[in-house]
């Protein structure tokens, strides 16, 4: 096929060949999952960053808003053990995602949630500390709520750099262009007579020196001294902190004044994960407490820590902190479970902290363990070995504590909001999990309650047993959180049109319910997913939605139709404001035709043919001249997805002289 170029050939030689927008429709990640928990600490109240709050400004003034809930993407478990603490909380957040990525997942996005509480008594949580050698009173704050940034540890090194000058006055230095000194630097100036003060660099501008022709810097300083320093030093801050739980920062060259481009409050503000400047301070600047930049040395013990006041308020959770509902269908980023819905690459969508059916093991001290060894025998004790509890804990979940037995209208009515709101969206799928310790026919009750193509529901819980929990026991997971695991890992080796189902869990020790064969044989054709334990593991056999239309029970069928719904919008973006007539409708439909082909040629569509696999109708008809007067093109696109073989159905067939065969 010949090509016809654009170039205006004429005399002999190189032309550059104009560039065409790339126009090609390809596939979308679907294996992402989002996360959204109890943990006990993470990213909460976040400062909100705008066109109004731009990051150029100190990020805790008074007045600027903060988001409650955010979405922070992890793609290991170590990622979101540093971000949002291990297994010491009493949500089950964290064990739902070790067990995704221990699945196979790749990527997962975390929303960590805590209670509203409005006003200032959302910062009461907070652990707050002094750092030592400077004034006014520098506070920090730990970077969320909870009672680990009582553990946080916050040291200030200063320390004085000699700066060379070329001339010095009383209210101004002449330096070289190369001198590493700028405006709101802080200098430290030593006269004739021995004696030092301090002062900031107020404005630094550029100039020509009188004597020879050669640029220098002028550093006006913010008040004049008595007479010309003999000598000047920059001031330089080093910054560490440590949470004494393996996490550390160090931020090296900080400036002391909210002019240097280094400023300690702005460098916090946006790049530690530890702790926030707090706003007393942050707009203006630090002075050290000694002219010889002698930073006192404080000795902090249990009882007279440098943070303190960090409270863990689980109590105060509610499933509304959960769900958001004053803005459950809204576009815009919204708390709880609801800040995931300006992220688009979320395919899947778990809670496991949507309420608590029981309370966790509490996490036990064992630092000092009670020795009962003498230097005599004694008759033998009995000790108490019980577990203890967290019902009656300041830590546990009693805010959202919902016992299936007793409350399983309440379970019901909080899942079927998330379906709901899951449907509006129409972006992801909800992965929920039938309540534990349910009965067969109460099972079968629960399931009756849910009609959505936007949701999967999975059974039994799981038992899991990890090496780097302090519970000394067996943990019940949301087993909705090894499905999600499953789903990805399967998009990753097989594709979107592969079944995301019978597939062994991995680092799994068994199943809360073992369901019976007969069980199992009602339990599917409702769409209820189950784990059932077999020789080589624990199995998941099923992968359908909670719809009761046979056209959207298979998940992978409604997980294509998000795909190519997200594909489409993503990507068509370049036909606004092309010119609307013949050659635009022709382009569009080639374009669709090319990707619908790729994903028949994958096994995506059944059929023989294209033809009998999708249609896509870009032409005159549905494109009248009314709708070209609205500025409007209307592609029509239709597929017929392929399900994935549930059934394999095997005949065995026994001959006269007594050999069996099977078809």
């Amino acid at each position: 096929m010949l090509n016809v170029s654009r170039v205006p050939f004429s005399a002999p030689g190189v032309y550059r060949e104009p560039l065409s927008p790339l126009r090609a429709l390809t596939g979308v990640r679907m294996d992402v999952c989002g996360f959204a928990g109890v943990a006990p600490r993470g990213p909460v109240r976040v400062p909100v960053v705008d066109e109004h709050w731009p990051d150029t400004r100190p990020c805790t003034e008074a007045g600027r808003p903060t988001m409650r809930s955010v979405a922070v993407a992890v793609e290991s478990f170590d990622e979101y053990r540093r971000l949002y603490g291990g297994f010491e909380g009493p949500g089950l957040l964290p064990y739902a995602v070790a067990s995704f990525f221990e699945q196979g997942g790749r990527r997962a996005w975390i929303s960590r949630i805590v209670h509203r509480h409005g006003g200032a008594a959302d910062d009461l949580g907070v652990a707050t500390g002094v750092l030592p050698g400077v004034s006014p009173a520098t506070t920090l704050r730990a970077r969320s709520e909870g009672g680990w940034g009582n553990s946080l540890r916050a040291t200030l090194a200063l320390r004085a750099i000699p700066a060379t000058f070329l001339l010095a006055e009383t209210h101004r230095l002449t330096l070289q262009s190369s001198a590493e000194i700028y405006a709101g630097s802080l200098l430290r100036l030593t006269f004739a007579d021995g004696s030092r003060l301090f002062r900031f660099v107020d404005v630094l501008d550029r100039g020509v020196d009188e004597d020879r022709p050669r640029k220098v810097f002028f550093a006006f300083l913010d008040s004049a001294v008595p007479t010309p320093p003999e000598s000047v030093e920059v001031v330089e801050a080093d910054l560490d902190l440590d949470d004494n739980d393996g996490r550390r920062e160090r931020f090296e060259k900080v400036g002391l004044h909210h002019a240097h481009p280094r400023w300690l409050a702005q460098v916090l503000c946006w790049q530690s994960q530890l702790v926030w400047p707090d706003a007393a301070w942050a707009e203006f600047r630090l002075t050290p407490d000694s002219i010889d930049l002698v930073v006192p040395v404080i000795s902090y013990t249990v009882d007279e820590p440098q943070f303190a006041n960090g409270e863990d308020r689980y109590p105060d959770i509610t499933p509304d902190d959960v769900i958001d509902a004053t803005r459950l269908t809204e576009d815009d980023a919204g708390e709880g479970v609801n800040c995931f819905v300006q992220v688009d690459e979320i395919a899947s969508l778990c809670i496991p902290d949507l309420y608590s059916p029981e309370a966790l093991e509490r996490v036990q001290s064992i630092l000092d363990p009670v020795s009962l060894a003498g230097p005599t025998f004694e008759r033998c004790v009995d000790v108490d070995t019980t577990p203890l509890k967290q019902g009656a804990a300041d830590d546990d979940l009693s805010g959202l504590r919902l016992d299936p037995e007793v409350s399983l209208d309440a379970i019901i009515e909080l899942q079927q909001r998330v379906v709901t709101w899951a449907g509006d969206v129409r972006n992801f799928v909800v992965l929920l999990d039938v309540p534990p310790g349910l009965n067969q026919n109460t099972i079968l009750k629960w399931r009756a309650s849910f009609d959505s193509a936007y949701a999967a529901a999975y059974h039994p819980w799981l038992t899991v047993a990890r090496r780097d929990d302090e519970r000394d026991n067996l943990i019940r997971v949301p087993p909705s959180a090894l499905a999600a695991g499953v789903i990805a890992s399967t998009e990753w080796k097989f594709g979107i049109t592969h079944g995301p189902a019978n597939v062994l869990a991995s680092e799994v020790v068994d199943v809360d319910d073992r369901v019976s064969p007969r069980r199992h044989d009602e339990l599917h054709p409702q769409g209820v997913n189950v784990y059932l334990r077999e020789r080589d593991g624990i199995r998941l056999t099923a992968a359908r939605t909670l719809s009761r239309d046979s056209q959207w029970r298979q998940l992978s069928v409604r997980r294509l139709m998000i795909m190519l719904r997200r594909a489409l919008e993503t990507q068509m973006q370049w036909a606004v404001f092309e010119t609307n007539g013949p050659r635009l409708r022709h382009e569009l439909t080639q374009l669709l035709r090319v990707y619908l082909r790729r994903l028949f040629q994958a096994g995506a569509f059944k059929g023989a043919t294209e033809e009998e696999a999708f249609f896509v109708n870009c032409d005159a008809v549905l494109n009248t001249a009314s709708t070209l007067e609205r500025g409007q093109v209307i592609a029509e696109i239709g597929v017929a997805p392929a399900e994935p073989i549930e059934f394999i159905v095997l005949r065995l067939t026994r001959d006269g002289d007594g050999t069996l065969t099977i078809e």
